[in-house]
C-alpha cells in the first residue's frame, strides 16, 4: 500500500480538472452489446462455443466492449437470429448459415456442403482465398458481418429407427436435418423436418420424426437421441463440416474503434481452433460411451444411398449456381477451393489411417 501525505482537496481538484483538460488523455467508456444465439444455454459445441467467445471478448477488450449473451428463445426463437441482427434488435448473433439458404441459396456454402470441404478446407476457403469477401457481399444486403466463430467438425449420417438397405428405404421417411443436406435428401425422397436443437428430442421420442440428423456423437448424446433411435449411420456425407458463425450489425461494426474490432476477429478465429480440438476430444469419449451404455448399432450407408447422395449434391449445387450471379461465383470458388486441395486432404488421410493402423494395440 503506497505511503505519504495525501494530497489537500485544493491540490486534488487541481489534478482532477487539469487531466480534464489535457486534450490527449483518452476516456474509455464501455460498450455493452447483445448476443443471441441457435443454441440451448451451454449446449455442447456451438452452445459452448458461444459462451467462450463473449468471454473472450470481454476479457480482450479490457472491459471496454461488454457482450451479454442470450441462448435460444431468451429474446428471440432460435431461426431468427439473423433478422434480429439485421433489424437492430440486437448487435450480435451466433448462429449457423446453413438456416438462411431458404433467403439466401448459397449461404449454406458458409456452414457446409453435401461431400464438400472439411473443417480447416473450409477455413483456408473462407480465410486465405476469397471466401470471406463473398460473404461479405452475401451478407450486405441485410446489413450484417459474418465471421467464422467455432466448428463442431465433421458430424455423423445421423439416427434411424430402421436400418436403411437402400434409397428406397429413404422414400416418404420423415428426417430432422438442415441446410442443404434438406434439399438433398428430399431429392432422395425423404421428408425433410426442420426442429430446432431444443425441439430435437420430443419430436424423435414422440415419433413426429422418424430419424435425426444433428451433429456428432457429444452433441447426440448430450441431447438424448441414443435412446429413441438405435440405428447409428455414418459418414456424415451431408455434413462434412460444422462451421458455426458470429454475426454483428454492419452498423455496430463500423461504429466500434478498430483494436476493438480485432479482438472480436481474434476471439472467432481462436474459437474455431478450440471448437475442433473440443469436438474431437468430446466426441470420441461420447462415441465410446454411446456404444457402450445404449443398445445402438453402429452402421456404414450403403452404397447405393451413397452414390445416389453424391449424385444429388452435384445437382443441388448446380441449381445454386444458376439462381444468381452471385450464387454462381460462390459456388464456382467453393468447387476451385475443393479441386485446389483435394489432393493433400486425401494424401494426409491417408497417413492418419497408417498412423492409426500403426498406434493400434496388438491383440
Amino acid at each position: 500500500m503506497p505511503s505519504g501525505p495525501k494530497p489537500s482537496r485544493r491540490a486534488a481538484l487541481g489534478i482532477g480538472a487539469a487531466v480534464l483538460a489535457a486534450p490527449n488523455v483518452v476516456r474509455a467508456e464501455t460498450v455493452r452489446w447483445r448476443m443471441v444465439t441457435s443454441w440451448p444455454k451451454n449446449r455442447t459445441g456451438p452452445g459452448v462455443s458461444a459462451q467462450r467467445i463473449v468471454e473472450r471478448i470481454n476479457a480482450m477488450s479490457g472491459g471496454r466492449l461488454q457482450i451479454d449473451l442470450f441462448a435460444a428463445g431468451e429474446i428471440v426463437p432460435p431461426f431468427a437470429v439473423l433478422d434480429a441482427v439485421s433489424n437492430g434488435t440486437v448487435e450480435m448473433g451466433h448462429t449457423a448459415s446453413l438456416y438462411w439458404q431458404g433467403r439466401m441459396p448459397a449461404a449454406g456454402f458458409f456452414t457446409c456442403v453435401p461431400f464438400g470441404l472439411g473443417p480447416i478446407e473450409h477455413q483456408a476457403w473462407i480465410e486465405l482465398r476469397d471466401g470471406q469477401a463473398l460473404w461479405d457481399e452475401l451478407y450486405r444486403t441485410f446489413g450484417v458481418r459474418a465471421f467464422l466463430a467455432g466448428n463442431t467438425g465433421p458430424s455423423m449420417g445421423g439416427w434411424f429407427r430402421r436400418k436403411l438397405s437402400s434409397v428406397e428405404d429413404l422414400r416418404g421417411l420423415r428426417l430432422r436435418v438442415q441446410g442443404l443436406g434438406a434439399e438433398l435428401y428430399a431429392k432422395l425422397g425423404a421428408v425433410p423436418m426442420a426442429v430446432s436443437a431444443g425441439d430435437l428430442l420430443p419430436a424423435l421420442e414422440k415419433g413426429s420424426i422418424d430419424a435425426a440428423e444433428f451433429l456428432a456423437p457429444a452433441t447426440d448424446l448430450e441431447t438424448g437421441l441414443p435412446k429413441y433411435a438405435p440405428f447409428y449411420y455414418a459418414p456424415g456425407f451431408n455434413k462434412p463440416n460444422g462451421a458455426s458463425e458470429l454475426l454483428i450489425s454492419l452498423r455496430v461494426w463500423e461504429q466500434v474503434a478498430s483494436d476493438l474490432r480485432r479482438v472480436i476477429v481474434e476471439a472467432c478465429r481462436a474459437e474455431h481452433a478450440l471448437g475442433l480440438a473440443d469436438a474431437h476430444q468430446t466426441n470420441a469419449a461420447a462415441l465410446i460411451e454411446i456404444l457402450g451404455t445404449y443398445p445402438v448399432t453402429l452402421m456404414a450407408f450403403p452404397r447405393s444411398i451413397m452414390e445416389a447422395a453424391q449424385k444429388a449434391s452435384t445437382e443441388l449445387l448446380t441449381e445454386i449456381a444458376a439462381s444468381s450471379p452471385l450464387a454462381d461465383r460462390i459456388t464456382k470458388s467453393y468447387r476451385s477451393a475443393l479441386e485446389d486441395l483435394r489432393g493433400w486432404s486425401a494424401l494426409t488421410a491417408d497417413m492418419n489411417r497408417t498412423n492409426m493402423r500403426l498406434s493400434s494395440p496388438k491383440r
